[in-house]
């Protein structure tokens, strides 16, 4: 196969991966999954298969399992039956047998135990450091700032609305973990469609970095990661480049400076320390890195800023 013919081949299983993760609650016939990659019913298992390496049941089932595993830790008020529901399961019974086949446990136990989902690497934040945050509150008409003072440093979250945004990407399925070649590989991908097709000369142009797996449940193999740069809705990326939507609402914003070896950490303490004291609960929409154009690096570090979807209350 040409390197053309694969580049579209999977640009075309991207959209499938895509249609997938937004429609989990729903049944996923194969027929529909086919139309939408422009496949032959007949052929589209095969071609599936051999993009992924997973056969298209088992990766659907898979990251049906992996999104009730992030819910039953990020919504401890949630009920089971409801999250079952949610990722697309006709029952309770039919859902707990899954989990368990999945999982070797049931869903309750995996929800109560600290130590289930936790993949190695996973930056885990003391109790204790959650416990004696000191967090001061100011509340404005558009969005509230949280100043927190720990231990050896001072960080401030914005909780702020966001806008829908069209994005087109360069997706990545593997490990990621630290990996700067990588990303900047992926990055001058991007912009090697994105320069002449004049995207960088809108004045509100965003750039950003969107994970579609918990690294905390999902293996490192089957991890996605997209970096992407906002369109217009009506441009219609090619080839390789894919397009989606980011859903708007509200958010948790967290600015860091990071170096390529920080950022789990810095994720660790968004999910870990400041959301369960901030007293929002996150939502199913992504987390995804925003990378502000309007600031430099200092010392190599680059500025970051950590956005986690949050429930509107």
């Amino acid at each position: 196969m040409s390197n053309t013919a694969k580049t579209d081949y999977k640009s075309r299983i991207n959209r499938v991966m895509d249609y997938i993760e937004t429609h989990l609650h729903e049944d996923l016939p194969l027929a529909r999954l086919a139309d939408i990659a422009c496949f032959s019913r007949f052929h589209f298992h095969r071609i599936f298969r051999s993009m992924t390496g997973e056969r298209l049941a088992e990766c659907i089932q898979r990251i049906r399992m992996e999104k009730a595993a992030a819910l039953l830790k990020q919504n401890p008020g949630r009920s089971i039956t409801g999250i079952a529901m949610l990722c697309g399961f006709a029952s309770s019974a039919s859902f707990a047998n899954a989990f368990r086949n999945h999982f070797g446990m049931s869903a309750s136990r995996y929800r109560n135990d600290p130590a289930s989902g936790r993949q190695q690497g996973y930056i885990v934040v003391p109790e204790e450091e959650v416990e004696t945050l000191d967090m001061r509150v100011e509340h404005h008409r558009e969005k509230q700032i949280f100043h927190i003072k720990g231990k050896d440093y001072e960080r401030t979250v914005s909780v702020v609305d966001l806008p829908v945004r069209h994005l087109a990407y360069v997706r990545y399925t593997g490990p990621y973990k630290g990996d700067s070649e990588l990303f900047s590989s992926l990055w001058k991908r991007l912009m090697k469609w994105a320069v002449p097709h004049g995207v960088l000369n809108r004045p509100d142009s965003v750039y950003i970095a969107l994970y579609h797996d918990n690294p905390e449940i999902t293996s490192e193999e089957n991890l996605r990661v997209s970096v992407c740069v906002s369109i217009d809705e009506k441009t219609e990326p090619r080839g390789e480049i894919g397009k989606l939507r980011l859903p708007g609402g509200k958010y948790a914003v967290g600015r860091f400076l990071l170096g390529a070896r920080d950022y789990s950490a810095a994720w660790g303490w968004m999910y870990g320390a400041w959301l369960p004291a901030s007293g929002y609960e996150p939502d199913d929409r992504p987390a995804f890195e925003w990378f502000p154009v309007d600031e430099e690096k200092c010392e190599g570090r680059m500025p970051v800023d950590i956005c986690i979807p949050l429930k509107s209350t």
